[in-house]
């Protein structure tokens, strides 16, 4: 469903699929179901500029994240980690071109909304958690399982988790390395929305195109505020730019021209 009506956009990433459409949703598809989506290098190294480019393409306005096959992503290629933790460099190299990816998918100028069905496990579930909101099937499992596999996350998505849920839910998660369903995961506020039945994907679209026909500026000034708020950073000096582009922008006299007209703003 998440697919239907929409024009492929090429990416040069084997492993990872991006289609676009008319209503302004853009969907970035992990597309390795023989590995249960499972990531390789060659996938982490190709995200920011494929997100780079995608963030330039003036008809994409939300970016859905998904998995093909019924899975999300089981995470790291296990056998690749092999090779890389024989290494050290080679360790180190991985765990800083995972950490740019999550980081390029994080700073996306769009909303971003992980639909998560199967399995996101590990580096999955941290792309999932570096994305602005997550829905989930019921029956989905969540987990980052490094506890199990003796590897040192790095600080990056360790604090993103402990700002999302709290710093207990997070060691809660990262010590026990155990996967939790969506209803649990929503529980602990690990996703946003758990959704029952085969309607995972409608709901996911019908809420991208509904954040898709609302004011890019209002989306991006609210995007930039809560990062810095969250981050360290000083939400005032984020929204002085937007505040300013507002003044000159066409968005509010097109939203209360809508209003006064009892019209759909066209944004």
């Amino acid at each position: 469903m998440l697919l239907a009506g929409r024009a492929e956009w090429p990416t040069g990433v084997p492993g990872l699929r991006a289609y676009t459409g008319a209503d302004g949703v853009a969907v970035l598809l992990i597309d390795r179901p023989a590995k249960h989506n499972a990531l390789t290098l060659a996938m982490w190294r190709g995200l920011p500029g494929l997100l780079g480019r995608l963030a330039e393409d003036p008809g994409v306005r939300v970016l859905l994240l998904a998995g093909a096959g019924g899975t999300f992503s089981a995470g790291a290629d296990i056998a690749e980690l092999l090779e890389v933790y024989a290494d050290p460099e080679l360790a180190d190299e991985y765990h800083r071109d995972n950490v740019a990816a999550e980081e390029a998918l994080a700073g996306f100028p769009h909303p971003t909304v992980a639909v998560v069905r199967g399995a996101a496990v590990g580096g999955g579930c941290q792309l999932a958690v570096a994305c602005d909101l997550r829905f989930a099937a019921a029956d989905a499992r969540l987990g980052i399982t490094p506890a199990r596999l003796g590897v040192v996350y790095p600080a990056v998505p360790t604090a993103r988790l402990a700002r999302l849920v709290g710093p207990a839910r997070a060691k809660y998660l990262l010590y026990s390395a155990e996967l939790v369903d969506a209803v649990r995961a929503r529980q602990l506020g690990l996703v946003e929305e758990a959704v029952t039945g085969d309607a995972l994907e409608a709901r996911a679209l019908e809420f991208a195109r509904t954040v898709a026909s609302r004011s890019p500026q209002t989306l991006g000034a609210i995007k930039a505020v809560v990062a810095a708020a969250t981050e360290g950073g000083d939400p005032q000096a984020a929204v002085e730019p937007w505040e300013r582009r507002s003044r000159h922008a066409p968005d509010v006299r097109e939203g209360l021209a809508a209003f006064l007209e009892r019209r759909a703003p066209r944004f």
